[in-house]
């Protein structure tokens, strides 16, 4: 199930199979800030994961996410919101949202904590956010990408149906530099396709 951020727009959406076992939910305009802020910063505190995202600096403080979770409002449009990553007994695991790129078009962003990689949870939460996203807008596409060698990263968006647009350099906050990135986009041509087979 998949739960906007926003109350107006907040309903369950049933996007996900009888495997499934994490759930997107819109916790990040929600009350529960202070223990999301604490896991967010547990997790992205650590270069393997930081190291991997433009927008994130390294070291990763509380005092980070409290002001990153501030930020969010609940009544943000689709291409900004974002979705806490909810496993059952643990809680917060990682986050899957949207911010609207320098042509409009909503990029989609995410990260998954370390202790839950290969488990199969980031492609079931992009391609949920995907779902989402197109079931909310009348958008044709939506853009990603990834840091050249952050290959896991590139095989969930080629396994959903993104395709590589070219490359670019784009600063890496936790890294300090400017590093190559794969831009990737997704029509929703293609996604539709893909949810009929």
């Amino acid at each position: 199930k998949l739960i906007a951020n926003s109350e107006i727009r907040a309903r369950d959406i049933d996007v996900s199979s009888s495997q499934s076992v994490v759930t997107l939910i819109g916790r990040v305009a929600s009350a529960q800030i202070k223990s999301d802020a604490e896991r967010i910063a547990l997790f992205l505190n650590n270069f393997a994961v930081s190291g991997n995202l433009s927008r994130v600096p390294y070291p990763y403080h509380l005092a980070d996410a409290k002001a990153w979770l501030a930020t969010w409002r609940p009544d943000e449009p689709p291409d900004r919101t974002g979705f806490a990553l909810d496993l059952p007994g643990e809680g917060l695991i990682g986050q899957v949202g949207y911010h609207a790129g320098n042509d409009g078009t909503a990029v989609l962003g995410y990260w998954l904590a370390q202790p839950f990689w290969n488990r199969g949870f980031m492609s079931e939460a992009v391609a949920a956010a995907v779902d989402w996203y197109f079931a909310t807008t009348a958008a044709d596409r939506i853009r990603s990408g990834v840091f050249h060698f952050n290959q896991a990263s590139l095989r969930i968006q080629r396994k959903l149906g993104f395709v590589e647009t070219g490359e670019c350099q784009l600063l890496c906050l936790a890294r300090g530099e400017e590093v190559r990135h794969i831009d990737t986009q997704l029509q929703r041509s293609v996604w539709a396709e893909r949810r009929v087979a």
